[in-house]
């Protein structure tokens, strides 16, 4: 008599859950990186398998591609460019700071040398406290 196996074979789902997971990914990359229109151009592209029977859908992710990097290249020059236009406000602001504490500086001393010679004056007239 033969005994029933308790083992169930299972398909093996390992490989079906990395394909899961690296289908999820591209279909993600795809809806960052180009417009809605070109979506279905590159759908296309994986239903011909890849096999160079469309180039346009080839062409319209070179271009999507080309898009986001020139769109990268202008945000990192426009915040490059505001970095710079910052440092220099900043400098002016030291600038100025630094020139009015210099012209305090010298209105201080000028009043204390007044202050010398009030006292001065005021302990030759001889008035006391």
């Amino acid at each position: 008599m033969e005994r029933p196996s308790l083992e169930i074979k299972l398909p093996n789902t390992h490989e079906e859950g990395k394909l899961y997971v690296v289908d999820s990914l591209n279909n993600l990359n795809k809806l960052n990186v180009c417009p809605d229109g070109s979506q279905h151009m590159l759908d296309e592209e994986e239903n011909t398998g890849g096999t160079g029977e469309n180039t346009a859908g080839s062409n319209i992710r070179n271009q999507c591609l080309f898009v986001t990097f020139i769109l990268t290249l202008i945000i990192s020059l426009a915040l490059v460019s505001f970095v710079i236009f910052l440092i220099i406000q900043t400098r002016n602001k030291m600038d100025q700071i630094s020139s009015r504490l210099i012209s305090e500086k010298k209105n201080i001393e000028e009043l204390k040398k007044m202050n010398n010679m009030i006292l001065k004056h005021l302990n030759q007239s001889g008035i006391k406290e």
